[in-house]
């Protein structure tokens, strides 16, 4: 799944304390990892990221979700097709939506993608973490 790897690189940051792999945006109550697959759930794989903002800025944090993945490309990522591939940003508040929001249009004019960015940015709603055997999968891979 396409959150293996941007868990791994947002474990890579200084501040970062812990990150879980999950799905969120859907309407199925605690999915699971088989539910989600099927796109009925509403649900995309996602990541919490739980960070200490005197180290890593939230700046900095956006900076690394653009970096880890295609942002162009609407239900997919690489190999993977399906709404549970989408581009998402979920904020908590007015301060990182409006934070996501600028990120997004610095992106947009910064001349680094051919096609228009599709990220959809929407308040953030339940997060169910995903099974453990998808917890840093490529450090159980011997990836990192």
């Amino acid at each position: 799944g396409c959150f293996w790897g941007v868990e791994a690189a947002f474990r890579r940051l200084d501040g970062v304390n812990e990150v879980f792999c999950g799905y969120a945006g859907g309407d199925t109550e605690d999915p699971t990892y088989e539910e989600v697959c099927t796109g009925r759930t509403g649900h995309a794989e996602v990541v919490e990221v739980d960070y200490d903002s005197e180290k890593v800025s939230y700046d900095d944090l956006l900076n690394t979700f653009w970096g880890v993945h295609d942002p162009t490309t609407l239900n997919r990522q690489g190999p993977d097709v399906g709404t549970q591939y989408r581009s998402a940003i979920y904020f908590h508040t007015t301060e990182q939506q409006e934070g996501a929001r600028a990120s997004l249009l610095l992106q947009s004019e910064s001349g680094r993608y051919r096609d228009p960015i599709v990220t959809e940015i929407t308040p953030a709603s339940a997060f169910y973490k995903a099974e453990e055997y998808h917890q840093r999968y490529f450090e159980k891979q011997g990836r990192h």
